[in-house]
C-alpha cells in the first residue's frame, strides 16, 4: 500500500484547526492517516471488516479529545497509541467472551442437543429475528444465507459478488455482536438460542 508522506508545518496547520472544532481539518487528518492506520490495524486483526470499523472508532476518538491534542508531540505516535489501546481491548473482550461462552454452553449440554429444532419454533425465531435486525444490511443477508438458510460461504459470496474471505469477516463480526448480547442479555432463553448458533 502507499503511504504518501505527510507534510508537518500542513499537519501543525490541521491539527491547530481541528482543535478549534474545523470539520475540514479532520478530514484532512483522517485522509491523511488512514492508510497508515488502516495498515497497522490489518496486520493486528487480519480481518478487513474487523479494520474499517475499529478504524472508525479510533478517528472518533481522536475527534472527541480534540482539544487535548499535544501539537508538541508526534501526532502519528498518539495515534498509534489509541489503535493499539482499542486492539488490546479487543483482544481481551474476545478471551472473556469465549471464556464465558463456553461455561454456558457445558453448563447447557443436555439442552443444547435441542436447541437446533427449538430455534425455528415460532416464538423462538420472533426472539432472534430481533437479534438479526440490529445487524447492517449486508451483514444480516449473509449471516441469514449462511447460518439459517445453510448456503455455503462460496455460494454467497457468488450471490452477493464478494470475496469468501469477506463473507467470512461478516459472519465473524455477526458472531461477535451476538456474543455481546449474550453476555448483557438476563433471558435464558436467548442465551440459549445464541449459544446454538456457535455448533
Amino acid at each position: 500500500m502507499f503511504l504518501k508522506p505527510i507534510h508537518h508545518d500542513k499537519e501543525r496547520e490541521m491539527l491547530f484547526s481541528l482543535r478549534q472544532g474545523d470539520e475540514n481539518a479532520f478530514a484532512w487528518i483522517y485522509h491523511s492517516y488512514k492508510n497508515l492506520i488502516g495498515a497497522r490495524l490489518f496486520r493486528l486483526l487480519k480481518s478487513e471488516v474487523l479494520v474499517e470499523e475499529v478504524m472508525q472508532d479510533v478517528f472518533m476518538k481522536v475527534w472527541e479529545n480534540r482539544t487535548t491534542i499535544d501539537m508538541d508531540k508526534s501526532f502519528k505516535s498518539y495515534l498509534y497509541r489509541i489503535t493499539e489501546n482499542m486492539v488490546i481491548d479487543i483482544f481481551r473482550r474476545t478471551k472473556k467472551e469465549k471464556s464465558i461462552l463456553n461455561e454456558i454452553i457445558s453448563g447447557n449440554t443436555e439442552l443444547y442437543t435441542h436447541i437446533e429444532e427449538e430455534i425455528f419454533k415460532k416464538e423462538n425465531a420472533y426472539l432472534l429475528d430481533q437479534l438479526i435486525v440490529q445487524m447492517p444490511d449486508k451483514r444480516k443477508k449473509i449471516f441469514i444465507a449462511c447460518k439459517l438458510e445453510g448456503k455455503s460461504y462460496q455460494q454467497v459470496a457468488t450471490e452477493c459478488g464478494i470475496a469468501t474471505t469477506t463473507v467470512n469477516d461478516h459472519l465473524q463480526k455477526a458472531m461477535h455482536f451476538l456474543r455481546n448480547k449474550l453476555i448483557i442479555s438476563q433471558d435464558v432463553l436467548t442465551i440459549l438460542i445464541i449459544s446454538s448458533l456457535f455448533d
